[in-house]
């Protein structure tokens, strides 16, 4: 931990921008001032934006390095390793590595089998060891339209640092894939299914849903409570799927697929996130709601990468032109995700808080990462 100082930069606070410093000390912020001066020692940042390092709390990334192609399995150090200097490299400074629970082993076609308590292992034992550049946490999707779901679960403790749980149900025809055949899309685009394969899957997946799928939503609730979890919905599609989010005690919405289920959420008090690939491509890949239309109508408030790491930064910034306010749109993938996961130490340019800081320049609509510093020290 070095003290840095970062001048003539255009500081991105809560609810407002202006020209000033950041100072940088013990791995905390130490200090906020006006002005364009750089003092003796200090980076000139010209003008680019300085903001808190971004907050991931959902992205499936790190399975994209473990699996780069089809039955590809990379060795994870390795891939580990490379998800987190990308994350670093487009200013994401604290991550929720999501893991799935729950997994399918008789289906011979559709076969997942159990991978997250020994891949959380490695996780947590390199960060231990120190060799990762940026702060790890754990998001469990717990996968009720599964057979092991219960046992999976049980194998994490309090002290696995799993800051989220969420309820995901791929049954075919509900939620994100209601529409059956943007499913049949996707299988046979990515799996090579025959109409057969695929009208066998979703008759096996619908049936294991009927046999375990309450049971299964019932102990991922329970369990994100025994873990000190934040809980979170997933694809709600429906006020009834609000409603029951709601009395389980979610705290956000991950991807509402409708105007009806994002509406729900703000009645209900329930934090709406959207993809930013939703946003970057202008609409949802599944065919649900636009993830901008709902920004228009102020029924968003928090963003994650999901399968795009680079999209976080590029997509805050456009909120913040559709709004016309840069801080509101940087709040979205800083300060909201932050409080919705219970972090109050992050999240914010403010005395006291760690020294995840990140500097960008824009370049059109994309923002440029030129400077990373977690906990004062510089990663990028």
């Amino acid at each position: 931990m070095t003290d840095t100082i970062l001048a003539n930069a255009t500081l991105v606070l809560p609810n407002e921008t202006f020209r000033g410093q950041v100072y940088l000390s013990g791995g905390r912020i130490a200090g906020i001032a006006q002005g364009a001066d750089v003092p003796a020692g200090a980076i000139d940042c010209g003008g680019d934006m300085v903001m808190p390092g971004l907050i991931e709390l959902h992205t499936d990334n790190l399975e994209r390095h473990i699996e780069p192609r089809p039955k590809v399995n990379w060795p994870h150090a390795a891939a580990i390793i490379a998800h987190d200097a990308e994350l670093a490299s487009v200013g994401i400074t604290t991550v929720f590595d999501a893991l799935r629970v729950g997994s399918v082993i008789s289906n011979t076609k559709a076969n997942y089998g159990e991978y997250a308590r020994a891949l959380a292992d490695e996780i947590m034992g390199m960060r231990a060891a120190g060799v990762l550049r940026i702060s790890h946490f754990l998001h469990l999707r717990a996968e009720v339209c599964s057979e092991t779901l219960i046992e999976e679960l049980a194998k994490f403790g309090p002290d696995d640092r799993i800051g989220i749980v969420s309820l995901m149900d791929h049954t075919p025809g509900a939620r994100q894939f209601r529409d059956v055949s943007k499913l049949k899309e996707y299988y046979t685009g990515k799996h090579g299914y025959t109409d057969a394969d695929f009208d066998a899957h979703v008759a096996s997946q619908r049936a294991l849903s009927d046999r375990l799928g309450a049971a299964h939503e019932a102990a991922a609730v329970a369990e994100a409570r025994r873990l000190g979890a934040v809980l979170a919905s997933h694809d709600d599609t429906d006020v009834g799927h609000v409603t029951r989010s709601a009395e389980h005690g979610a705290a956000f919405a991950e991807f509402p697929t409708t105007f009806e289920a994002a509406r729900a959420c703000r009645a209900h008090g329930i934090d709406v996130m959207v993809g930013a690939p939703n946003l970057i491509r202008g609409g949802s890949h599944s065919g649900n709601v636009a993830a901008e239309a709902l920004a228009e109508e102020g029924l968003l408030d928090i963003v994650s990468s999901d399968y795009v790491p680079s999209s976080l930064l590029s997509a805050a910034l456009l909120l913040g032109d559709l709004w016309g306010s840069p801080a509101r749109g940087i709040a979205t993938v800083t300060a909201a995700p932050a409080k919705v996961a219970g972090l109050t130490d992050r999240g914010l340019l403010a005395i006291g808080n760690r020294a995840d800081v990140i500097r960008v320049a824009r370049m059109g609509g994309a923002g440029m990462v030129r400077g990373v510093w977690v906990q004062g020290s510089r990663n990028g």
